[in-house]
């Protein structure tokens, strides 16, 4: 099992967070506690002052949506290798009312773009799409929020202007992807030191052409962003350079509604967004394991059962990709079909059989699948107010540093989005991921609010957890300790002969030796990833209706924090 956070390395100081003459906030100062309880609201993000705006905003009188909008613009500041304005989001709200509503605000390809003959390439000009996080954020703002755009924003613009001390995870990914960040001027102008070397952790680090940008957004909306001048200096930067993304283009793009789809997990209802989001996917996956005693399971068992349904869940959404496929992603009747296919022992098998009674063009294999040494990418906050808002975020620029491109002037860096990273994209389409901003409901009340970071083990990270807390009667931080595994291509066919997982084993993180020595002898390939970070960083809440408290938990194998309001 993992260690507890209060174990671990990643809680910081705050010397660290401020350290080489930096300024704090002048309203709430960031905290490094990974676990918090509150009946006031929460906040919980991947980087402590992303918490701090977004605990800004409920102290100031805000709700769950003015939090998590400053949270969102704040941690695309001090979190740039992870996500950026120049990037994508994908949001699910649960208003104090009950009703559920999803934004998407994917990167998409330009109605121009010809993908025939488009340059392949895996970063650079080529890569870079429509950027969807600006619309997405003032949609969300716009539609739920209550505080005006330029307050939701003073956070984001304080970070970038007065500058603030880089922390050891930020700085490490920065530095592994220099090389490719010398070959932009804008990103070697932002992210590289005046001597050609990245900087290091503790650094102060201040991105004024950033400020700029965002007191622009602040006064002008989103309109800031894709019309007028920063939209014309974006698109002459990258069609001279032999991009796809043009004014117009710019000028078209809109946050669009994400369909909300459902499920149930004994007897607890799911909710997530569907394409370009993975919601339908979590849930098909969680309704296959739903046909085991996973309460019952000893821990080799239950990473049989996890596993294999995760691979057959990801084998599905390859292949069903049109508008319609929620349907049967979201299907009981398909999720027992899969549950037959899921191969056990004899000795230990649980079924398939009836579930357990309530307790209280086919994208590339990469999409789905992560090579040992892949930390993945992204960064997913959650935000809950004293009312009953609920919001769940997740926000990208695709793999660290993006496109590793970087507009001169500007000071962000740009998503990458088109040229084969994400597969084939047509004129117009939107970029699919395992994005999954999702709930889980207690009858009418909010049970968990979660997503995650980690590219390719993003949806298998939530169904993980979302298992440990329902079947296992884990608490959210507990659950997040625990060990982790993720299908390995081979587990496309689970039936056949190459089935086999990536498992969790950094000291005092991952699977014990007896559990890895069991899944072998009963035929299972494991292949063994020894690294914090690696399977899927969850920054989530849950809520104890009796106690009307909520608890937050920011994954400690990250340097994220939880925090609530003081008043």
């Amino acid at each position: 099992m993992r260690a507890s956070h209060s174990s671990r390395c990643l809680a910081l100081s705050l010397v660290l967070l401020w350290g080489c003459g930096g300024t704090a906030p002048t309203h709430v100062e960031p905290t490094t506690d990974q676990v918090a309880q509150s009946s006031r609201g929460m906040v919980v993000a991947a980087q402590p002052l992303a918490t701090a705006a977004g605990v800004e905003m409920l102290e100031r009188g805000g709700n769950a949506a003015d939090a998590a909008v400053a949270a969102a613009f704040a941690v695309s500041v001090v979190e740039p290798s992870m996500n950026s304005i120049g990037g994508r989001t994908q949001i699910l709200v649960r208003t104090a009312e009950g009703t559920f509503h999803g934004i998407d605000a994917t990167t998409q390809a330009p109605d121009t773009y010809d993908p025939d003959t488009a340059p392949q390439a895996g970063y650079g000009y080529p890569t870079v799409g429509l950027p969807g996080a600006v619309a997405g954020l003032t949609r969300l703002l716009d539609e739920h929020g209550t505080l005006p755009l330029a307050t939701a924003m003073e956070p984001a613009i304080r970070y970038a202007s007065e500058g603030f001390a880089l922390l050891p995870g930020e700085a490490a990914r920065q530095a592994s992807t220099a090389e490719q960040l010398r070959e932009s001027e804008g990103a070697t102008l932002y992210y590289i030191e005046p001597d050609g070397s990245p900087y290091d952790a503790g650094d102060h680090f201040v991105q004024n052409d950033l400020a700029m940008v965002l007191r622009r957004i602040a006064s002008g909306g989103a309109d800031a962003f894709y019309r007028g001048e920063i939209a014309r200096a974006m698109a002459d930067d990258i069609v001279d350079a032999g991009g796809h993304v043009t004014a117009a283009a710019l000028a078209g793009y809109r946050a669009e509604d994400a369909r909300v789809v459902r499920g149930s997990y004994r007897g607890h209802e799911l909710v997530g967004t569907f394409t370009p989001a993975a919601g339908a996917m979590t849930i098909g996956i969680l309704q296959i394991i739903e046909n085991f005693d996973m309460a019952g399971a000893d821990e080799t068992t239950w990473a049989l059962v996890v596993g294999q349904a995760l691979a057959l869940g990801f084998e599905a959404a390859r292949t069903h990709r049109g508008p319609d496929a929620w349907q049967l992603l979201t299907s009981r009747e398909w999720a027992r079909e899969q549950a037959e296919r899921v191969r056990m022992p004899v000795a230990a098998a649980m079924g398939p059989g009836p579930a357990a009674a309530p307790r209280s063009s086919p994208e590339p294999v990469a999409a789905y699948f992560a090579g040992p040494d892949d930390d993945g990418h992204t960064t997913h906050l959650s935000t809950a107010d004293a009312d009953g808002m609920t919001v769940s975020l997740t926000q990208t620029i695709g793999p660290a540093m993006g496109s590793k491109i970087a507009t001169p002037g500007l000071g962000f860096l740009y998503a990458a989005t088109l040229g084969g990273y994400l597969g084939r994209l047509e004129p117009g389409e939107r970029a699919r991921s395992n994005i999954a901003p999702f709930m889980v409901l207690d009858g009418d009340d909010p049970m968990l609010v979660l997503g995650a970071a980690g590219g390719a083990r993003i949806v298998s990270a939530v169904v993980q957890a979302v298992c440990r807390v329902v079947d296992q009667g884990l608490s959210l931080p507990e659950a997040l300790a625990a060990a982790r595994l993720h299908p390995m291509q081979g587990s496309l066919n689970p039936t056949g002969s190459e089935s086999g997982f990536q498992m969790e084993t950094s000291p005092d993180i991952g699977w014990s030796p007896e559990v890895i020595a069991e899944l072998r002898q009963l035929g299972f390939a494991v292949q063994e990833v020894p690294r914090s970070g690696a399977f899927g960083r969850i920054h989530g809440m849950s809520y104890d209706a009796t106690a009307s408290s909520w608890t937050g938990a920011a994954d400690p194998d990250w340097e994220g924090s939880a925090a609530a309001p003081r008043n």
